[in-house]
């Protein structure tokens, strides 16, 4: 087992020590959002502000972090939710993570907060505090060119130093963009952490990992969505689909589908913005998009930020998002929230409830509200409360699309029920990642599995949620996973009846349940093709773990966060939709067009062998270990 080493840093004090964690414990999470929630909810007291100095926020690696198996370049940061007042994780590609643990540590606590702005160096084993008073005030990109580019930058800018609910940190160009990360630094003084150093980062078994990496990596380039698709058009690619299937949301999700969505496509942007793609380190899928503006190469939008800022604002030209993501980018603002709070902010207007200015497929008052979001100035100081806030002050409860208080991403779910039960039952609130990127079954991917079914949902949907867990604890990126099916299926999809026959097979009650109930069981091996990580985990850890384990463990974390959660006070009616996605039908002609979570909850909790109020059973804490 790879030793690992975590600083716990109190920045009221200026204290340093060394934060002792058992092997069995790192074994069983082995870092990233799994271990980062064991310790959150080890250390953290029930009921604390998440803005107040006793919040605490971790950020961490994991033992696959910098050594070059593909995809895994990725950190994490956890905290409590600014937005949501549960656990909160945050994942982020870039170089940071590698930097950390080559200055020789694996994750770093962080507490208190420092009497004024400070910043966090970790240098070949030595962490100092510093004052960082000058920085204060700088946009994202100006506070990281005051740093040597050979160090690895997590930081923040206005938005986060006036703690904007949704504030993001930025680490060079990729973001901790979800949950109020750059906020909860703010709340600290704390306007950036810094990270250089020159460790070796060792693996178990070498010549195993260089075998199994060469091997993945071809797996990778050969799929159509890692292969093919992603390095093509990126996560845009999804926009056309996602229209087609009447999932894209349009107008706050008063309507699921655009005319002129294919002007912020990725085909779109591919043909006539894109300057060449990119990636994170180590990364051979090479998804980011490089375009132009104003003169200079910039990271181009993803599809949340795609469909939020456009579509949801009833906007469809590409440039103006362009912009307004890059100035998100240097505000540290979340694209998502942002765009699903300013269209509340719209329809509240609309609807003469509350004008706030703002208007649909009205684009000149935007880049001016991110302005004053981030500077929590007038007239748009509230809207940077996000819009569960905003409803409950203004009413609009019923079409605030946001669950637990974290906005919704790009898909609709009226008719993609386990993308709904998903974004319902997600510990971080409405993330389709933490609801385990079902769509991917239900529009995106080579599978065809009826999306307004509820048949099966409930299995399908814990049974992705505790892969996109056991992925992103591991470090890995999660289009890993979509990236082990099979090609062949792609090219079934468009010429036989496999893929619908697949779903249907996927779909069946008695298969799925089984499959998840049994599932260490029953995939014993590890199989090159289908799900590798285990193998590379054994690689560089030594840690022997089939597929049926490493999808334990991801059950394991999915859990350990809902026990967070259960003692801030979140049970069953935290686990809901809005108003309009459950009454209001997507297809007007066709009432069965709504997320039917009457129908999937109990047979989810079921599944998961909660109980009817959805708190995890003694039998199965036992069974993951988490039992104490």
């Amino acid at each position: 087992m790879i030793p690992v080493r975590y600083a716990d840093i109190d920045l009221s004090t200026g204290q340093v020590r060394d934060y002792s964690l058992s092997e069995e414990i790192v074994s069983m999470y082995l870092g990233g959002k799994g271990l980062a929630a064991y310790i959150l909810y080890k250390e953290l007291a029930p009921g604390i502000d998440p803005l107040s100095p006793d919040n605490i926020l971790i950020v961490n690696t994991t033992p696959l972090t910098g050594t070059g198996a593909p995809c895994t370049s990725r950190f994490n940061a956890t905290t409590k939710n600014v937005l949501t007042g549960g656990i909160a994780s945050s994942n982020c590609g870039g170089s940071f993570g590698m930097k950390l643990r080559r200055a020789g540590y694996d994750g770093l606590i962080i507490r208190g907060k420092s009497t004024g702005p400070c910043c966090l160096t970790i240098m070949d084993g030595q962490i100092t505090i510093t004052d960082a008073t000058e920085l204060w005030g700088l946009n994202t990109e100006e506070t990281q060119q005051r740093f040597d580019n050979r160090y690895g930058c997590i930081v923040i800018g206005p938005a986060g130093e006036n703690q904007v609910r949704y504030a993001c940190a930025v680490s060079g160009e990729r973001v901790l963009g979800r949950c109020g990360i750059g906020a909860v630094m703010g709340s600290k003084n704390l306007k950036a952490v810094v990270a250089y150093g020159t460790k070796s980062l060792p693996v178990s078994d070498p010549e195993s990992f260089r075998k199994d990496v060469q091997s993945w990596v071809k797996a990778l380039q050969k799929s159509p969505t890692t292969g093919k698709f992603l390095p093509t058009y990126g996560t845009a690619f999804w926009m056309n689909i996602v229209n087609r299937y009447h999932i894209l949301p349009t107008l706050n999700s008063q309507q699921v589908k655009h005319e002129q969505a294919d002007q912020i496509s990725g085909e779109y942007m591919t043909e006539n913005h894109l300057t060449r793609n990119s990636g994170c380190v180590s990364c051979p899928i090479r998804c980011e998009r490089r375009v132009m503006l104003d003169g200079r190469e910039i990271k181009g939008p993803e599809y949340e930020t795609l469909g939020l800022l456009g579509s949801n604002l009833g906007i469809t030209k590409f440039d103006w998002i362009n912009e307004w993501n890059y100035q998100c980018d240097l505000m540290g603002i979340d694209t998502m929230s942002l765009g699903v709070t300013l269209s509340l902010a719209m329809e509240l207007t609309q609807r003469g409830i509350k004008d706030f200015g703002l208007e649909f497929n009205q684009p000149e008052k935007i880049s001016l509200a991110i302005e004053k979001i981030a500077h929590r100035e007038e007239p748009f100081d509230e809207l940077g409360e996000g819009s569960a806030w905003l409803a409950q002050k203004y009413g609009g409860q019923d079409i605030a699309i946001q669950v637990k208080g974290l906005e919704l991403a790009a898909y609709d779910p009226r008719k993609a029920q386990a993308q709904g039960l998903g974004y319902a039952t997600a510990n971080r609130g409405g993330c389709h990642l933490g609801g385990g990127y079902p769509i991917y079954f239900e529009a995106l991917g080579p599978i065809e599995v009826n999306g307004q079914t509820v048949r099966g949902k409930a299995a399908l949907t814990v049974l992705m949620q505790n892969l996109m867990d056991a992925v992103s604890t591991s470090g890995y990126c999660l289009f890993t996973a979509l990236g082990s099916l099979p090609a062949l299926l792609f090219n079934f999809r468009e010429k036989s009846f496999i893929p619908s026959l697949l779903g249907s097979i996927m779909l069946s009650l008695p298969s799925t349940h089984l499959l998840w109930r049994w599932m260490p069981g029953l995939l014993p091996l590890n199989l090159k093709g289908f799900l590798p990580h285990p193998l590379v985990i054994r690689d560089v850890t030594g840690i022997k773990m089939t597929v049926g384990q490493f999808l334990q463990m991801g059950e394991r974390v999915f859990n350990m966060e809902r026990l967070f959660n259960m003692r801030e006070g979140f049970d069953r009616q935290q686990d809901c939709l809005p108003n309009r996605l459950v009454a209001e039908p997507a297809e007007p002609d066709q009432p069965s067009t709504v997320v039917h979570m009457d129908k999937m909850l109990d047979t989810y909790y079921r599944i998961r062998e909660w109980s009817n109020e959805g708190v995890p059973g003694e039998r199965k804490l036992k069974q993951l270990g988490i039992d104490n």
